[in-house]
C-alpha cells in the first residue's frame, strides 16, 4: 500500500523588484554581442577581399599585386616586386588570422550569450558545438586564452618568415610576448582544474554515497 505523500510541494517565491532589476541588467549586454556580430561582418569583409586581391594576383592583375605587395610590406626591408611563396605565404597568413580571429568571436558571442544572458535550448540542435553543452565562465576562459595562444603563433610565424627584417630586440620580444601567453593559458587550465577537483570534493563530502 502506497502512503499518501503529506509534503508541500516547494512553490516559487516571486522575485522581489529590485533584485528582478538587477538580474535583468544582464539583457544589457546583448548590444555588446550584437556589435561583435557586426564585427564579424567586418572580418568576413575583410577575407574575401585579400583573397580576392590575391586570385587576382596570382592571374596576373598589376593593381591586386601592387595590392598585396604592399600588403605584406615590412617597413625598412626590400619588398618584393613579384608573387613568390613568400608573399603567398604571408598573405595565407593573414587570410588563417582572421579565421581565427573570426572563431574567437564565435566563441565569445555564443559561450558570452549562453554563460551570461540566456540560454539558447540548442540541446537537440545538430550543429550545437561540443563545448557548448558543457560550457561556463571557466571552460570559456580557458577556450579563449587557447585561441589567443593560436593567432599569437601565426603572428610570431609571420614575424619569422621575414625574420632578417627585424632587429633582434622584435624578435625576441614577440617571442616572449608569446611565452607569456602560454604560460597564462596553462595558469588559467591549472587553477580551473584545481577549482574543479575542490569542488567535486566538497560535493562528495557533503552527498557521501
Amino acid at each position: 500500500m502506497k502512503l499518501n505523500d503529506t509534503s508541500t510541494p516547494d512553490i516559487k517565491k516571486p522575485i522581489r523588484p529590485l533584485p528582478n532589476l538587477i538580474f535583468m541588467s544582464r539583457w544589457l549586454q546583448l548590444p555588446l554581442y550584437l556589435g561583435l556580430i557586426l564585427a564579424q561582418c567586418v572580418y568576413v569583409y575583410n577575407f574575401w577581399a585579400e583573397l580576392y586581391y590575391l586570385i587576382g594576383a596570382a592571374v596576373g592583375n598589376q593593381d591586386a599585386l601592387k595590392h598585396i605587395l604592399d600588403a605584406v610590406a615590412i617597413p625598412g626591408a626590400i619588398q618584393p616586386t613579384k608573387l613568390n611563396e613568400t608573399t603567398i605565404m604571408l598573405v595565407v597568413l593573414g587570410l588563417i588570422d582572421v579565421v581565427m580571429i573570426s572563431n574567437l568571436l564565435i566563441m565569445v558571442i555564443v559561450g558570452g550569450y549562453e554563460t551570461f544572458v540566456s540560454r539558447m535550448n540548442l540541446e537537440s540542435h545538430p550543429d550545437q558545438p561540443e563545448w557548448l553543452s558543457h560550457v561556463n565562465a571557466s571552460v570559456l576562459k580557458v577556450k579563449l586564452a587557447t585561441a589567443i595562444i593560436g593567432i599569437s603563433s601565426i603572428h610570431l610565424l609571420k614575424t619569422f618568415i621575414n625574420a632578417a627584417a627585424y632587429d633582434e630586440k622584435t624578435l625576441i620580444a614577440q617571442t616572449g610576448i608569446h611565452v607569456v601567453f602560454l604560460l597564462s593559458a596553462i595558469a588559467i587550465a591549472y587553477s580551473d582544474r584545481i577549482m574543479a577537483g575542490t569542488h567535486s570534493h566538497a560535493s562528495n563530502i557533503k552527498n557521501p554515497h
